[in-house]
């Protein structure tokens, strides 16, 4: 008699998402978030008084659920930033992060 068992993976049980989905411009109230096709992007919140022209530059990479986001800070230092994501379609996009805030976007 043969015992045969099977294994659930993560890469079996992770969701996974269109990165094309996130190209655009995303706002969630006053915090706005730019996604380009070249993987870069950049964030800005109106509520500080920072502009687009002004926004926070960075690299961005989405594997499996997880949103990968490189900030390049002006000295040249880098600091990661990675987010779950919940739901990603042609207009919402829901992440959370480590500690489970959960942020929503709708593309403008």
């Amino acid at each position: 008699m043969a015992a045969l068992s099977t294994s659930c993976t993560d890469e079996n049980i992770l969701p996974s998402f269109d990165e094309s989905l996130i190209i655009g411009k995303w706002k969630s109230g006053t915090l706005y978030e730019r996604y380009d096709s070249d993987k870069t992007g950049a964030t800005w919140n109106t509520a500080d008084d920072v502009t687009e022209e002004e926004a926070q530059i960075f690299t961005w990479t989405i594997t499996k659920d997880q949103l990968e986001q490189i900030h390049i800070i002006e000295n040249g230092g880098k600091v990661p930033k990675v987010y779950t994501i919940t739901e990603l379609t042609a207009s919402s996009l829901t992440y959370e992060d480590d500690y489970g805030r959960s942020k929503s976007f709708t593309k403008q």
